[in-house]
């Protein structure tokens, strides 16, 4: 993953997309800061509410929003088809896709496949390319996530969603296709039962899996990719040819939004669960003290990383790297994000003030989608979707 990355550094050098010496990684800014309320170039919008019904049929629940976004959901995907196309011309990448991969349904957990193929049926697209949608966010997610406490003790979960690397640099626009596409898919959902909610999530239409979600009151939760030579890839394969003894990274988290009821619950479920892909799961509680990154391989917990109080420790935040290494040098969203925590100080630390970290470059970057934040004990999730005007680097 690492050669991929400084590959496609080289390339972008080379062709003058990051050739000036601003925009060459590390690339860092001073700290923002007045950025919250969310205005100006940063800013493409707030993103909007919808609710889904689990006492309904899964094939049902997602109607009503596929509804609404069937238009910008088949761009997205024709956006991908067209990328699949440029790499393999002969189209056989896409009719495996269309023909066999609907044959592997039933071997998902039967509510999420059930889900698919309403989400399919709904925006007449094969289900095949359903399910391939899904797949992507196992593999192709570069994230920073954190969680911080107040001098009361109160808890805040923040995070910016990054999606799209290597998936079309749109050379007249400056930016990734990929990433410009799924902005308006990006939406929050009330996931009731009973009409009461159960969980709360920033996700994308079409997508059943979560990376972005709170239980009320309980905890909050989110997942970061962890590169890995034992990665999503080869537990994807291994999920086609047979072996389907490990979760899907996305699956699991929703599981455990959807069922545990308490901090120590999921901690214990994120860290025990056998898995397709290796993953950093973010996981905020409610009381003072509950916060730690779980850092996984696919088949065992590697480290838990625990908030710390009496050690300084007021905040823990995560990019796509073990927290114990250095990160890769031109993907170091890691030390400017720590540099502006650490200026914000814990007396400061607001949902305005995280936004000022996670607006400051190049934890902002072009790949990012959108920006949550969440404070468990006021059951609080804001999300909004972000650009970043140049300069800024591809990622």
């Amino acid at each position: 993953m690492q050669g991929s990355v400084l590959w496609v550094f080289l390339v972008l050098s080379l062709s003058g997309l990051c050739c000036r010496a601003q925009d060459v990684p590390p690339y860092t800014e001073d700290c923002r800061s007045g950025t919250y309320p969310p205005s100006g170039q940063t800013f493409r919008g707030t993103v909007p509410w919808y609710k889904v019904n689990l006492d309904q049929a899964p094939h049902e629940r997602w109607q009503q929003l596929i509804s609404d976004k069937k238009i910008q959901l088949t761009a997205l995907i024709q956006s991908i088809k067209n990328l699949a196309k440029s790499i393999f011309p002969s189209g056989k990448l896409i009719e495996i896709v269309d023909n066999d991969l609907p044959l592997l349904i039933g071997t998902l957990p039967a509510q999420y496949g059930e889900e698919m193929k309403g989400i399919a049926d709904a925006s007449g697209l094969p289900l095949g390319e359903v399910i391939l949608f899904n797949i992507f966010y196992e593999v192709f997610t570069v994230c920073t996530s954190l969680v911080a406490e107040d001098k009361s003790g109160k808890l805040y979960h923040a995070r910016n969603l990054d999606f799209g690397l290597f998936l079309g640099w749109d050379v007249k626009n400056n930016s990734w296709m990929v990433t410009e596409l799924l902005r308006p898919l990006v939406v929050n959902v009330n996931f009731q039962r009973n009409n009461k909610t159960v969980f709360l999530s920033t996700s994308f239409v079409g997508y059943v899996g979560m990376l972005t979600g709170m239980k009320p009151g309980v905890f909050t939760l989110t997942m970061n990719e962890r590169f890995s030579i034992d990665g999503g890839y080869l537990g994807i394969l291994e999920w086609i040819l047979g072996k389907r003894s490990g979760a899907w990274m996305s699956f699991l988290t929703r599981s455990v939004l959807e069922n545990a009821t308490s901090y120590d619950e999921a901690k214990t479920l994120l860290s025990k669960t056998k898995m397709l892909a290796p993953a950093y799961f973010i996981l905020g509680g409610n009381k003072s003290g509950e916060a730690c990154v779980i850092t996984r391989s696919r088949e065992s917990c590697l480290d838990i990383w625990e908030l710390d109080i009496k050690q300084g420790r007021w905040y823990v935040l995560e990019t796509n790297y073990d927290h114990w290494k250095e990160p890769l040098f031109i993907d170091n969203r890691r030390a400017p994000g720590m540099k502006c925590m650490n200026k914000t100080t814990q007396e400061n630390i607001s949902f305005a003030t995280i936004y000022d970290v996670l607006s400051t470059k190049p934890v902002l970057n072009k790949l990012t989608t959108y920006t949550a934040l969440m404070a468990v004990s006021d059951a609080k999730l804001e999300a909004y979707l972000r650009d970043c005007p140049d300069p800024c680097i591809p990622w």
